[in-house]
């Protein structure tokens, strides 16, 4: 049981906030993994010293992509002290959703920048191939590249490793459900493309006319609802597994604890308290934020020196947003023989 409303694997017998502890334990991180990330972190200062100073673009996209590693592992480790402290269920989700968060500022700030760019120089600054080629990439990320490292490197420690059924099903009812979400509107499009009336330069149409323009309007407007009715399923999800007595993976989560091989060390090594673990998430925020700024204002002069957009946006970007979720997971497989 905990002290205080905070779980027992959350507590580390501490209050308030500790200069020296809190950097001792920013440094030891989650894993060794995630340890030697945290010697790229005097590319931080590098990366927003460079912006200020003229020229050498390609530097300045460099070191705040390497910057951005550090800072990311930083959140997701905050995040994961964070979600020790809240009941299991709600944890693990927490910690999914910090997980999550780089990749959403990263394409906020995408589209920030293509659509201030198109409004300024017209056809100029197009990002929107980068930013469907990084959502591909981070689909392919989670779905090849982590599971991969997942099965790798928890392979090399277990002699057999296995998932839940359980959680095997609810994942896959889920993105079916995203996957619905995406097809919706190109479905739509592709239906009704053939009824388009071609526009004649000079000529007017009826204002009922079914134009090229109109279709791309209701297709706009069809992706807009998709993603509310998504964004409404996935708040729904989320607080019902939170707050329910009889969570589907409060089975999973015992059996788990159960197998994990390191427990007795996780449980006995220092952790933040929950003012130490705001301050890291409100700090790692600040810092990926303007990274992510500094890196994607970078991106123009680097497509323009010679590296392909869809490199840039399939590979390189989920790369970096995707990192600190990934050390976490491997994490995982390499102390559990049983994945959740």
């Amino acid at each position: 049981s905990g002290i205080g409303g905070i779980a027992a694997e959350g507590e580390g017998g501490r209050h308030g906030f500790d200069p020296r502890q809190f950097f001792i334990l920013l440094w030891r991180s989650s894993c060794t993994a995630s340890k030697l990330v945290n010697l790229l972190w005097p590319f931080v200062p590098v990366a927003l010293l460079l912006h200020i100073s003229p020229g050498l673009q390609s530097w300045k996209f460099v070191t705040a992509y390497i910057a951005v590693i550090p800072s990311a592992n930083l959140l997701g480790f905050a995040g994961q002290e964070f979600a020790r402290k809240m009941p299991k269920v709600a944890g693990i989700l927490i910690e999914t959703t910090f997980g999550s968060i780089i990749e959403i500022i990263l394409f906020i700030v995408l589209i920030s920048k293509h659509r201030s760019d198109s409004t300024g120089n017209g056809d100029e600054g197009n990002l929107i191939p980068i930013i469907q080629a990084a959502i591909l990439g981070s689909i392919l990320t989670n779905l090849l590249l982590c599971l991969g490292l997942c099965f790798f490197f928890g392979g090399l420690r277990n002699a057999s490793q296995k998932f839940h059924a359980i959680v095997s099903e609810v994942g896959t009812g889920l993105l079916l459900v995203a996957a619905f979400g995406l097809l919706i509107p190109s479905a739509f499009y592709s239906a009704l493309k053939a009824e388009v009336v071609r526009e004649i330069p000079g000529f007017r149409r009826p204002d009922e006319a079914f134009t090229e323009t109109k279709l791309r309007e209701d297709v706009l407007r069809i992706s807009q609802a998709t993603s509310i009715a998504l964004m409404v399923a996935f708040l729904l999800y989320t607080w019902y597994q939170a707050s329910s007595q009889h969570s589907i993976f409060d089975e999973v989560i015992e059996q788990d604890e159960h197998r994990d091989t390191d427990r007795h060390e996780d449980m006995a090594k220092p952790k933040f308290t929950m003012t130490e673990a705001l301050l890291a998430i409100g700090l790692s925020l600040i810092l990926v934020t303007v990274l992510l700024i500094l890196l994607v204002e970078q991106i123009e002069h680097v497509v323009e020196s010679g590296v392909p957009d869809q490199f840039l946006g399939l590979i390189l970007l989920p790369l970096v947003e995707k990192s600190a979720e990934h050390l976490t997971a491997i994490d995982e497989a390499w102390g559990k023989p049983t994945f959740r």
